[in-house]
């Protein structure tokens, strides 16, 4: 028996938009995904890039929409705020902001903020990944959530007490493509079974204040030893990654929870095991549609039939 659709849950972040048709029970209907991220779509308006989707999937006008990342930034639709931490989690859907002004009800998830003078933070969208790991894996008190800014987070329980954001994923591509490393690096993916990734890795763990100096050893290599740009990007990658380790205070006998997907996840696993790191995984998609449907029953419990606020 088919299941009928309740819900439109959408992670829609900087450079990419995900959108997944959902029954009450978290059962994935159909999907949709493109790279209409916020950069994309800031001028064309958000509410007809959502509405040509979910006409595609032949959504009914009273179905709910709950969004979560950059769509509730700023720059975004409708700026959704952010909640200090240390911050409960599974509390993120009551305060979500109503997008006012749409035939249907529409919500986005609030982000979650440090804010220590000294070393400020923020995050967008993975809170929400959070949520559906926390309750997918529960038990963990670390979590890592690679990507183009990389955020490592303590847990207790519920409760998020801190998180850091390490920039590793832009700073390898603009290394890559933006400085005199780019003549030796090449292009294409990197194997995380590669000797040079998982040396790199070591390296930038290790020694994370030669961090600079090895970078231009990758060039000096090329120069001097006639060394490959496929095993210099893998080495690249590995020593980006192996310092964020090391800001991120990876002793190498914990247990870590990873949420990522395709390669990113291929790569942490690879190096938080090359590092003694017991790893948890969680596939990123999973995490953040249990987050996003948790957050919209949460949501719903508290605020009733409310259209606007």
């Amino acid at each position: 028996m088919s299941k009928t659709p309740a819900l439109v849950a959408v992670d829609w972040g900087t450079s990419s938009f995900r959108l997944w048709l959902m029954s009450a029970d978290g059962t994935v209907l159909a999907e949709h995904r493109s790279h209409e991220g916020m950069s994309e779509v800031a001028e064309r308006g958000f509410e007809p890039v959502l509405e040509t989707h979910l006409a595609a999937l032949s959504a009914a006008d009273h179905l709910p929409v709950v969004i979560c990342g950059m769509a509730g930034s700023r720059q975004g639709w409708v700026e959704a705020g952010y909640i200090d931490t240390p911050a409960d989690v599974t509390t993120i859907g009551e305060t979500a902001t109503i997008v006012p002004g749409t035939a249907r009800r529409i919500i986005i998830i609030p982000g979650l903020a440090v804010r220590s003078e000294a070393e400020p933070d923020v995050m967008r969208g993975e809170e929400t990944q959070l949520l559906g790991a926390h309750l997918e894996m529960p038990g963990g008190e670390r979590y890592c959530m690679p990507g183009t800014h990389s955020k490592w987070v303590s847990m207790d329980g519920a409760t998020v007490t801190a998180f850091e954001t390490f920039m590793t994923g832009e700073l390898f591509s603009v290394i890559s493509g933006k400085t005199i490393l780019r003549h030796s690096t090449g292009d294409g993916s990197v194997d995380a079974n590669d000797p040079a990734f998982l040396t790199g890795v070591r390296d930038g763990w290790n020694q994370p204040a030669k961090t600079t100096h090895h970078l231009f050893s990758i060039r000096a290599g090329q120069l001097l030893h006639d060394h490959q740009a496929s095993d210099n990007r893998a080495r690249l990658s590995g020593l980006l990654i192996g310092a964020e380790f090391a800001g991120a205070g990876i002793s190498g006998d914990e247990q870590v929870g990873l949420v990522a997907s395709g390669a990113l996840q291929r790569l942490y696993h690879a190096a938080l095991t090359e590092c003694g790191v017991k790893v948890r995984g969680i596939e990123a998609d999973v995490a953040v549609r249990r987050g996003l449907l948790e957050s919209w029953q949460r949501f719903s419990n508290t605020n009733g039939d409310r259209q606007d606020q």
